[in-house]
């Protein structure tokens, strides 16, 4: 069964595209299973501010890897891979299509793409945690950007975790992170992409209501119940769009505007550097969103993919 993969920048609708191919399969006799590729959605608890499906609004078909983490963990890029292929496989071996939908980059790259990733060095990681601490992460992005600036785009200034990874992976093995997708990388698997895409002067006003939508419907009471149980303990989870703001808001640290419109621009941000990111895919099948005409034609194609 030919591996399916749904991506695209945040708010473009991959989840409910996801849903439509899965039901155009079922009616054609088949079934479909959904991989999340989307990071912050393995985190349980984690609903409202990563937009996860409820399980009613699945329609019924399996997803894989959603709620797998505390958010005390870490997520692993590496780890993420071996969980994700391995489902992709038990997928298959069930006869039916396996779906991989999210937007986060390097996630969905490295499913589709033959990626081995460069071991840790204890010392070098403690050295650049160091700096980070004496220096702040704007200094180590900046120094990022001189030596590979695709990846500083990609990751962005406000991620230090990954910031430190990216260098310290430089320093381990001598060349950029971004060397090691190159770009014509060698698929990992039969794969066909679909890359959904709204023009940025429709995105960004619903990206905006997203974020609006995300604070009617109660992330400050999520993040409540989320820190007794170690989300600002959680290298990852708690520097998570929206659930860092989120945090602030619940110490009174932020007003709850300035949480919403910090939130709006980190996202709109984070939108742009997944649109950057997904263009590299050459071999992708690119269709405007917000045509459905063009959604119809392009679920029907995927439906009758061996």
């Amino acid at each position: 069964m030919t591996l399916i993969a749904v991506v695209g920048a945040t708010g473009t609708g991959k989840s409910e595209f996801a849903l439509d191919v899965a039901d155009a399969i079922a009616a054609r006799g088949g079934t479909a299973e959904i991989v999340n590729a989307d990071a912050m959605q393995l985190y349980r608890g984690m609903d409202i501010g990563t937009a996860k499906l409820t399980v009613d609004e699945r329609r019924g078909v399996p997803h894989h890897l959603l709620d797998v983490l505390d958010v005390t963990d870490e997520a692993s890029v590496a780890a993420y891979q071996l969980e994700a292929r391995a489902a992709i496989s038990a997928i298959r071996e069930r006869g039916a299509v396996p779906l991989l939908v999210g937007g986060s980059g390097l996630y969905v790259s490295a499913v589709l793409y033959e990626f081995e990733f460069p071991g840790t060095d204890a010392e070098v990681r403690a050295r650049l945690e160091a700096e980070l601490e004496r220096d702040g992460r704007g200094a180590l992005h900046r120094r990022l950007r001189e030596l590979d600036a695709p990846t500083a785009e990609a990751v962005g200034p406000h991620n230090a975790r990954r910031i430190v990874r990216a260098l310290e992976v430089i320093e381990v093995t001598g060349e950029p992170a971004a060397a090691r997708l190159p770009d014509e990388p060698v698929p990992w698997t039969q794969h066909e992409t679909v890359r959904l895409h709204v023009d940025r002067d429709a995105l960004v006003p619903r990206l905006d209501a997203r974020v609006e939508r995300m604070w009617r419907d109660g992330i400050v009471d999520e993040v409540r119940g989320l820190i007794p149980r170690g989300i600002e303990r959680g290298v990852t989870a708690s520097r998570a769009i929206g659930y860092a703001q989120a945090i602030a808001e619940v110490h009174e640290r932020m007003p709850r505007a300035d949480a919403i419109a910090e939130t709006q621009a980190l996202t709109r941000r984070y939108a742009r550097r997944q649109v950057g990111w997904f263009r590299r895919y050459a071999d992708a099948t690119v269709i405007d969103a917000t045509d459905a005409d063009a959604r119809a034609a392009q679920v029907r194609r995927l439906a009758t993919l061996d």
